[in-house]
């Protein structure tokens, strides 16, 4: 059998700040995308830096989002975290400088976003974009809690 505890904040906090990446999910009239995402954790915020596309689309037309985030050593060792939240469109000259000091910070090869080719096979420029998630829930489950001990 297999138990599996809820973690506490700082256990979240500690996995969110590990990883750096998981599956962001969002939706716009009734249809669901989900996209694997690196991130930024500084608490309270998580924070994307990507590329105009599909899922800066339906950020914008629907800021409620889910970011899913885990650790898996194996299907007996595991630890998930779900952040749900409301995600800004970071467009303020100001805003933008903090937010990409932080990120470049963490992340100095700005990599996967700046590794994307500028020009794509269509002739279309590829246009950078900053967001906010403001979390408005965050659980977490683990199979390495007290009750697996």
């Amino acid at each position: 059998m297999l138990d599996i505890d809820e973690m506490g904040k700082q256990e979240i906090h500690e996995l969110l700040h590990k990883v750096g990446y998981g599956h962001l999910g969002c939706a716009i009239e009734g249809h669901p995308y989900v996209v694997p995402m690196r991130y930024y954790f500084e608490e309270p915020n998580i924070y994307i830096f990507t590329t105009v596309g599909m899922k800066t689309k339906y950020m914008d037309a629907n800021p409620e989002v889910c970011l899913q985030v885990e650790d898996v050593h194996n299907l007996k060792h595991w630890r998930s975290v779900t952040v749900t939240g409301i995600a800004e469109h970071i467009t303020l000259g100001q805003d933008i400088d903090r937010v990409m000091q932080f990120v470049k910070t963490n992340n100095p090869t700005l990599s996967p976003a700046i590794n994307r080719t500028w020009i794509d096979a269509w002739g279309r420029a590829e246009v950078m974009a900053l967001y906010c998630i403001h979390p408005t829930e965050m659980t977490g489950r683990t199979t390495d809690g007290v009750s697996s001990r």
